[in-house]
């Protein structure tokens, strides 16, 4: 249990996919201007890792074993953007605010980097499948904590008075350094949780 505990903890806190390894940075700056939208687009992306990490973990292993691991990364491709184009009928079906909202951003979780990169790091570290979809779950949910904590910030700044040379671009990449920044805190927590 502790491992599942530490694998979760890590994910969310001093590997979060945006802050540390900065994998999603398109919806992490392009949704990140409204709470309500970020979250349902966080909301979205974990529903993508963890499911994508459900059909491509079996997957993995029968390419594996025939052989075909040099195909991974097309077939995983694939099997993402099948479940986004899923996640984007309920959504327009169900949800048409939040699907409007998002607009162009929620095609683009096909092309997530963070997306992609939990199913390949899972391989990469080795995972069993439950440590697998333990670490898409922490994952996901790092990358919520880090959109919801960034359109904070970024709603605060719109009622701030920021200097002209700072407007727009500039001062949302000083802001997101700083939300960064901030994670670098949680350095050694795990490690020392379980000492």
């Amino acid at each position: 249990m502790k491992i599942f505990f530490s694998i979760l903890l890590t994910a969310i806190l001093t590997q979060n996919f945006v802050l540390a390894k900065f994998l999603g940075i398109c919806p992490f700056l392009g949704v990140s201007k409204k709470t309500k939208t970020a979250t349902g687009m966080s909301l979205a992306v974990i529903f993508v890792m963890v499911l994508a990490t459900a059909v491509t973990y079996p997957i993995n292993t029968l390419l594996v074993n025939n052989g075909l691991e040099y195909l991974q990364t097309i077939v995983f491709i694939l099997v993402i953007a099948a479940l986004v184009q899923l996640v984007e009928i309920v959504l327009k079906k169900y949800m048409p605010p939040l699907y409007n909202s998002l607009g162009i951003y929620l095609p683009l979780i096909t092309t997530n980097c963070a997306v992609l990169g939990v199913v390949l790091l899972n391989i990469d570290n080795g995972y069993s499948f439950a440590e697998s979809m333990v670490n898409s779950l922490g994952a996901g949910i790092g990358f919520l904590v880090a959109m919801v904590m960034f359109a904070g910030v970024r709603e605060r700044m719109e009622s701030s008075d920021v200097p002209e040379s700072l407007k727009g671009l500039p001062i949302t990449l000083v802001a997101a350094s700083l939300v960064s920044m901030s994670f670098l805190g949680f350095a050694g927590l795990v490690e020392n949780i379980f000492a």
